[in-house]
């Protein structure tokens, strides 16, 4: 597709995602959404970034042209708009915002009448009617038809009261000492509400967005910063959110930052422990170390296989009927909690899991060692198709054959190739990586 990609529409604001674009992106999803409409609500809520009041303004008119009410929520957590958009009994939801990107970026990501992100299917549906130009003129509303739109400030409080009660109601946070990096985004408000009316003693971090500088050497993708800060206070534990806090990071009282497979092995044994883990079983993408399928095979739990993205984990879910996936990146999906990756949701848990242990972070949070694994991208010209680079089926079986397991894919959103590869063998791995390197560098860049 041309502008969906693996999380919704991203790019560049005013490059990729014009004003333009987004009205008329708004247009073809009101049109869709309109053959299921029973309130005519859609909700729109932000991140932080500057060019989030551009694109917000042309959604709103996108929708209001072809007669939708829009509900404007501002900057809140994407899980909370997938929350808050079945709450408030809407059509639809849209969350405007690039996730980890730095604030150049922006994104739109659309949501179902139950919360739940749009499957490939109904995106290309949507791209299909933003091509259709007689549609788009035929669907314009008028006179009374057209949509109006409302700013409604007090919701922030249902998604605080939601989360909260993913906590038992027996148990609190008095006496827990906790460092917060909100990233500079959407979480900056209700991360510290959540935590404090709990009664843990919380200390904020990079919670202060200014339109540029969310993500900005903060957040989930620089934990560093977070680490030295937990030591500095003697903390109990640190969290790391990114821009739009779909993704946790988290830090143990040492400083340490718990690798995200392991996090995913942690909760799994803790929901099972708790009786809470739906069909004995967990979502984690081909990107999992194979270390943590052995670790649950060990505790006797299934582990099922998902492509890279959390809406992927979430339908292989829906598909088995479980309640716990995620991804090794920090998307970690509490489904009888959150609709899609809920950090603040992922927080609460570890919390929990802490408590019950009656042990320190880094004694639980280190259940097994990984496998060497190496994770780079490469800046690509062009994106041929793998199968049709000559030697790469030469390639693969190589690897088999010295038992590294290979993930081989391009960036559904950036001009990147990403190359992962995994083995027990981490000398061999790391020379495998290097010949790869130069053998993609000359067939996608000469």
């Amino acid at each position: 597709m041309e502008l969906f990609g693996t999380d919704g529409v991203r790019g560049m604001a005013g490059v990729k995602l014009t004003a333009e674009v987004a009205m008329r992106l708004a247009m073809a999803a009101g049109i869709y959404f309109k053959k299921t409409a029973v309130t005519n609500k859609i909700l729109v809520g932000k991140d932080t970034r500057k060019s989030g009041y551009m694109i917000e303004n042309a959604l709103i008119s996108g929708l209001a042209a072809v007669g939708f009410d829009v509900r404007q929520i501002g900057p809140m957590p994407t899980p909370a708009i997938a929350f808050l958009t079945e709450d408030l009994r809407c059509d639809a939801g849209i969350m405007i915002s690039a996730s980890h990107n730095s604030y150049e970026d922006n994104g739109i990501k659309f949501f179902d009448k139950r919360g739940n992100k749009l499957n490939e299917k109904i995106e290309a549906e949507i791209e299909a009617i933003y091509h259709d130009d007689a549609l788009i003129a035929s669907s314009q509303a008028t006179h009374l038809n057209i949509g109006q739109t409302k700013r409604i400030d007090d919701v922030i409080g249902r998604y605080i009261v939601h989360i909260k009660n993913s906590l038992p109601k027996s148990m609190t946070l008095h006496g827990l000492r906790v460092v917060l990096d909100v990233a500079n985004g959407a979480a900056y408000r209700v991360a510290p509400t959540v935590f404090r009316e709990l009664g843990a003693d919380v200390i904020l971090m990079n919670d202060a967005p200014d339109g540029r500088n969310i993500n900005e050497g903060c957040g989930a993708l620089h934990p560093d910063q977070l680490g030295d800060e937990v030591r500095r206070l003697r903390a109990d534990i640190g969290f790391a959110f990114d821009g739009d806090a779909d993704r946790i990071v988290v830090v143990d009282e040492k400083g340490n930052i718990t690798d995200g497979d392991k996090l995913l092995g942690v909760l799994a044994c803790h929901l099972k422990q708790q009786d809470e883990l739906a069909n004995n079983g967990v979502v984690a993408t081909v990107m999992s170390n194979q270390a943590l399928e052995d670790f649950l095979t060990q505790k006797k739990i299934n582990l099922y296989r998902s492509n890279v993205g959390d809406k992927y984990v979430l339908e292989i879910m829906q598909k088995e009927g479980l309640n716990f996936g995620g991804e090794q990146s920090g998307h970690v999906i509490l489904r009888d909690y959150a609709k899609t990756g809920d950090a603040l949701a992922a927080a609460l848990q570890v919390v929990a899991f802490i408590i019950k242990s009656g042990t320190k972070a880094s004694e639980v949070l280190n259940p097994f060692e990984l496998y060497p694994q190496l994770l780079e991208n490469i800046k690509i010209k062009k994106k041929t198709p793998l199968d049709k680079i000559e030697g790469y089926a030469d390639i693969l079986k190589n690897l088999e054959a010295e038992h590294i397991r290979p993930l081989i894919r391009y960036s559904g959103t950036e001009n990147l190739l990403r190359i992962l590869l995994e083995g027990k063998d981490g000398p061999l791995v790391h020379k495998r990586m290097d010949e790869l390197l130069e053998f993609f560098g000359k067939k996608l860049n000469g």
